[in-house]
This record gives C-alpha cells, sequence and structure tokens, in this order.
C-alpha cells in the first residue's frame, strides 16, 4: 500500500510548524531533557544545514512552555514526574541567519531591530548602547516574570564567516559581540539557561574568550547525535522513503542504505560516537529519489579553495586519513592562524575517523563521497582554470574518451588541464600541481578510477577501468614516457589483467617540470 500523508521536513527549521504541520520528525528531545537538567550555558559547533537551527527552535519551544507541541515525544515520558517541566520563561531567540553583514553596521543594525521587538515587550526605553539595552532587558524580563532568562543563539559566526576576506569588518564584527555578549558573563544572575551555536568557535571572540563558563558540548560524545541523523533514526523513520528510492533506482532496501552510507553518513562528532548523516542531503535524496551533491548546491566557499591551494595543502590526504589533529587545535579557529585544520574540521569537509588515546590525537579524512567529490570539483578550476565544462577539457569529456578508447583524446585534455596552471614566482613548485591536479582529475572520473593501485612487484600510479577498456598510466617528472612504460613492464603492472577480456592500454607520460607541461605520451595496446 502507498504511503500518504508523509510530509518531508525539507527547509523546516521552526520546531512549532513541523509539529503541527504534520511532518516526518526525528524525536531529538532527550537532547533537551538532558541539556536543560544538566549546565545552564552551552556552545555546540555543527557544520551548515545539519539541523542546528530545527533544535535550537525545539528549546525555544521548551522553555516557552509549548506542552503541546512535545506530546508523543521523548521528553514527554521524561518529564512526567517533573511539576516544574514546560513552564514558560522569558526567551531572547537570537537569529544570525539570512542578512547581509557587508556593510560595516548591518550587524548593529540586527541586534537593534531584535532588541527593539523585545523592549517594547517588557517596556523598556530603547535608549543607551546596545548592549547597555540588553543588559536593561534582561533586568526587566526577570521583575517582570520573577524568572531567569532564556537566551539562545542561532548561527552567532554567520557576520563573522561573511566577511573573512575583510579584516576591517571581521574586527568590526568581533567588537560588536565583545561589547553585546558579554552581557552573559556580567549579568548571570538574570539568566536561567544560555545556548549558543555556530559552524565555527572563533576562539578569539569574547563569547568563548570571555564566557569561559560556557560548557562547549561539540565533541561531547553524549551529545554526538545531537544534529544529524543516527542509522538507527534513518531506518527508525524513513523506512517507506529508503525502499522508495530503492525501487527508484532498481535495488532493495538493504542496496539503497548501502549507497546512502556511501553518499551522506560518516560523520563523527567524538571518538566513540555513531556516525551521522547529513540531514540536509538525506531529506533531498527521498524528495529528489536520486544522489545528488545536494549538501554542495550553494558551492564551495572560494576562500577555503584559495586557502587550500595558497597553503599547497597535500589534499590526497583528506582521503587517506593521514591528517592528524588534537582535540583542541580542531576547536581553536583563529583568522591568523595559518592551521586550516580547525575551519575544515568544523564546517563539515573532514571529520573524526580515528583517535588515539596514547598520542592523543584525532585522524580526519572526509566523511563521505558527497564532500570529497563536491570539494574537488570546487578544487580542480583553482589548480586548472581550462577544467570547465564545454571546454573540451573538463572531467566528462575525459570519461568520454576513457568508454570509448580514445587515448589521443585523453592526450589532448590532459595536456590543456596542464597548460592552464598558472605561473608566477610565488606559485607552488610543478611538483605540487602536478601530483594535485592528477588526484583531482582521476577521482572525479568516479566508480572506476583506481590511484596508486598495488601490484604484487609494486604499484602503478593510476589505473582506471571501464566496461571495455583497462588503462595502466605511469607518470614521470622529467624523466622520458619510455622510462615510464619500462617501469610498468619491468614491475609486471598488467598481470593482474592477463586472464581480462577487456583491451588493455600501458600508457607513460612525461612531464617537464620546467615548463610546466605534459611533454610526452606513449601508449602500448594489448588487445586480449
Amino acid at each position: 500500500m502507498e504511503e500518504k500523508g508523509r510530509r518531508l521536513p525539507i527547509g523546516v527549521q521552526s520546531f512549532a510548524k513541523l509539529r503541527t504541520g504534520d511532518f516526518l520528525y526525528v524525536d531529538k528531545t532527550r537532547y533537551v531533557y538532558d541539556l536543560v537538567h544538566g549546565s545552564s550555558q552551552y556552545f555546540l559547533s555543527r557544520p551548515r544545514r545539519f539541523g542546528k537551527s530545527l533544535f535550537l527552535s525545539t528549546l525555544k519551544a521548551y522553555w516557552e512552555g509549548k506542552k503541546e507541541l512535545f506530546e508523543g515525544l521523548e521528553i514527554e515520558k521524561l518529564e512526567k514526574d517533573n511539576g516544574e517541566a514546560f513552564e514558560p520563561y522569558p526567551v531572547f531567540y537570537f537569529d544570525f541567519n539570512g542578512q547581509n553583514y557587508q556593510k560595516e553596521t548591518a550587524l548593529e543594525d540586527v541586534l537593534d531591530e531584535m532588541l527593539r521587538s523585545w523592549e517594547a515587550e517588557y517596556g523598556c526605553d530603547g535608549q543607551g548602547t546596545l548592549s547597555g539595552r540588553f543588559q536593561s532587558l534582561l533586568k526587566s524580563a526577570r521583575k517582570k516574570t520573577g524568572k531567569g532568562c532564556v537566551v539562545l543563539v542561532d548561527e552567532y559566526d554567520k557576520p563573522l564567516l561573511e566577511v573573512l576576506e575583510n579584516d576591517h569588518l571581521e574586527e568590526h564584527n568581533k567588537a560588536v559581540f565583545k561589547g553585546f555578549f558579554g552581557t552573559l558573563k556580567s549579568y548571570d544572575e538574570y539568566l536561567r539557561f544560555v545556548f549558543i551555536t555556530g559552524v565555527t568557535k572563533f576562539s578569539k571572540v569574547s563569547i568563548f574568550s570571555d564566557l569561559n563558563q560556557l560548557n562547549d558540548i561539540s565533541l561531547n560524545e553524549k551529545y554526538g547525535g545531537i544534529c544529524g541523523i543516527t542509522e538507527p533514526e534513518l531506518l527508525a523513520t524513513f523506512g517507506p522513503e529508503i525502499k522508495k528510492l530503492g525501487e527508484k533506482i532498481g535495488t532493495t532496501s538493504e542496496g539503497c542504505l548501502q549507497e546512502l552510507r556511501k553518499m551522506y553518513d560518516g560523520y563523527h562528532f567524538a571518538p566513540q560516537s555513531p556516525g551521522v548523516y547529513n540531514p540536509f542531503s538525506l531529506l533531498m535524496a527521498f524528495d529528489n529519489l536520486d544522489f545528488g551533491a545536494y549538501w554542495f548546491s550553494t558551492g564551495t566557499p572560494s576562500f577555503l579553495v584559495r586557502r587550500l591551494k595558497n597553503m599547497q595543502y597535500d589534499i590526497k590526504k583528506f582521503e587517506t586519513g593521514e591528517i592528524y589533529a588534537t582535540p583542541f587545535s580542531i576547536t581553536d579557529y583563529r583568522a591568523e592562524n595559518p592551521d586550516i585544520l580547525p575551519l575544515l574540521y568544523q564546517t563539515g569537509y573532514l571529520t573524526l575517523q580515528g583517535y588515539d588515546a596514547r598520542r592523543k590525537r584525532y585522524a580526519l579524512k572526509f566523511p563521505n563521497e558527497e564532500v570529497k567529490y563536491g570539494l574537488l570539483e570546487g578544487l580542480l578550476p583553482a589548480y586548472s582554470p581550462r577544467a570547465i565544462q564545454g571546454r573540451g577539457a573538463d572531467i566528462f569529456s575525459l570519461e568520454d574518451c576513457l568508454e570509448s578508447g580514445d587515448t589521443e583524446g585523453m592526450r589532448d585534455i590532459l595536456t590543456a588541464l596542464f597548460a592552464s596552471i598558472p605561473y608566477t614566482a610565488d606559485d607552488a613548485p610543478f611538483e605540487h600541481y602536478f601530483q594535485s591536479v592528477l588526484y583531482i582529475v582521476f577521482t572525479l572520473l568516479g566508480q572506476y578510477v583506481h590511484c596508486e593501485v598495488h601490484s604484487s612487484r609494486g604499484r602503478a600510479d593510476c589505473i582506471l577501468e571501464t566496461d571495455k577498456f583497462v588503462y595502466i598510466f605511469e607518470f614521470k617528472v622529467g624523466k622520458s614516457a619510455r622510462e615510464a612504460l619500462e617501469q610498468i613492464e619491468a614491475k609486471g603492472y598488467a598481470a593482474p589483467y592477463a586472464a581480462d577480456s577487456r583491451q588493455l592500454f600501458k600508457i607513460g607520460v612525461s612531464f617537464d617540470g620546467e615548463e610546466r607541461k605534459l611533454a610526452e605520451w606513449e601508449v602500448r595496446e594489448i588487445i586480449q
């Protein structure tokens, strides 16, 4: 029987709208219970589109006493013997989403507008500095209600992330925050509960340098699944959607689940926490009945691409788990810090994949294929400007040549890609571009691509397989293509394909480091 009335909450960030609109809901209210009965002031960092706003809206509904919205949820059972549960408190919800912070007074204007609405409610005159008005508001709300105030801050770092490449505006917005949210420390007696969310923890922003009472739960195992969707939650809530998507792609529910894991699972926010799926991408896949790169629909931030390129970062390590960081280093983002790892982790491009307790260090890597391919697609034009679809020197054109056995076409495309590598006195050495472009290009070719595949007597630089062809590549810098071919023969890289019916190509490629170009290309064809 066809499932009816199953509404996917795509873009729904209001808990009240979700509950009254009969949307599917993954019950996270046990975390609300733990938080309100634990510490009183918290900070949580999670990547964008991970459900932070919805969770903050859930906290808002709890503190506003909207008990009816929680009927049938886990927290209703947990609070059944608590007579003080769901009592309304004065709630101040700061939402920094959906604003443009590119002008100098933008942040002040947003804060002013928020304060005015509350000042009218609590009878404040709205005079003085922003921080002074906030202090008066907390006092007035406490006096009027007899209860401490609840302060919820959604995406506090939006005014900072949006101006990362404008030092003046970034410092200006930090100063505004220092004056405004410093109130939270000096006015603790007027507060009942504080919860602040963001993508990135800017360690030198006063929220963290001054508010040392904030409990940062970002790496706390207990809250590893507070945002996102774990696999048990996925199976319990979205069984019919998994089945329907599986039918669309011609597989079983289990086969569909395996594809979902590869594409959207893999985030870990504590050493022993369960894997978490990207909730936005999951919902979009169910709605479109297709495995798309939905998290990247707005593109990889240009400043992140430029920083990775300028730092000459070995991006191959993103896939191997050979990137290491301490718990402090991945939560300590500072604009002047040359280490880009905190930003890569906190924004979701890397995630925890292991923890060495003796050395007290994490191993990080790509969480899943959506992130891997999305980031590499963003990086390729930066490394090779001609790698743009429609110019004949892009991934799709290269894939067409692979599928048809057109080795000359492959040579021409790779020649064009390397010919577009920029060169200035300050640029990275050619070897960095050479390795990076090869890794990005061949990884983006998809499921048939294997880089540095090991044979019994060594390893080939790259082996590509299609339904009809096998390509074995050996790349050299400053040596001849013939030497590359001889290495393929001497090391026996083709031996595993001796009984393969597909046509095999051995390809030696030579790159000229001084001229920064593909210099020689030799092919030996073997018809099985």
